[in-house]
Parts: structure tokens; sequence; C-alpha cells
């Protein structure tokens, strides 16, 4: 078994593409999905300590028990829990990509974008 980690908007519009988005991508049989609605500001902004700690012990779980390949943070298209501009949700999901990055310095870290297509693309 193989999994791959994805914090994700508790959007259920976006779960099924990113799933199989990951899936394919990088040849994993399932995702753990660690669910917020607007994680890409979450983590770029880094003010709200309680959620990103319930992130980060989610996201551990994932990396230590299932050993996933990686993580992927996404933002999406008509985000209720981020509702900014495209380049805004880009910005948030580099600069969330940067924090993980430091906080999980040996692990693959992905940005994916949502489009309002439900479209998934790298960032």
């Amino acid at each position: 078994m193989s999994f791959f980690s994805a914090i994700n908007c508790m959007d259920g519009r976006v779960q099924s593409p990113v799933n199989s988005y990951l899936k394919e991508r990088f040849r994993v049989d399932y995702v753990d999905v660690i669910t917020e609605p607007g994680p890409d500001k979450i983590l770029s902004e880094q003010t709200d300590a309680v959620t990103i700690e319930s992130i980060q012990r989610r996201l551990d779980i994932s990396l230590q028990k299932h050993h996933s390949k990686g993580i992927a943070i996404i933002g999406h298209a008509d985000c209720a829990g981020n509702p900014v501009s495209e380049n805004t949700h880009h910005t948030h999901i580099r600069d969330a990509m940067k924090w993980l990055g430091r906080q999980y310095p040996d692990t693959l870290i992905v940005g994916l974008w949502v489009d309002k297509n439900w479209q998934v693309n790298a960032l």
C-alpha cells in the first residue's frame, strides 16, 4: 500500500479530482485527506496556531504511520473559506509550500490549484 497526503479544502467538489490526480501522478493507492476551509490561507498566514497544530498532528500520522510519499497543499476556485483571487490563492499555496518545506524538509511538497472547471493544475 502506498499513500500521499493532501491538505485540501473541505469543499466536496475538490476531493475527487484531487484524489484522482494524486493517485495517478504519484502512483499511490490511497490519499490521506486533511481538510479545512481555505487551508492554503491558514498555512500561508500562520495566524491560527490551533488549526495549524491540528493539521500537523494529522499530517504526522499520515507521514509516520502510512509512510506517505509526499504532501500536497491545495487551493481552488470559488472557495468559501478563502474567497480571494486566483493570483492570491497561488501566492498562498506557494507560501504554504515554503512553510511545509521548513517543517518537513525531507518530504516532497507539491502545490495544486483546482480551477473553475475542476481541473487540477500543478504550481
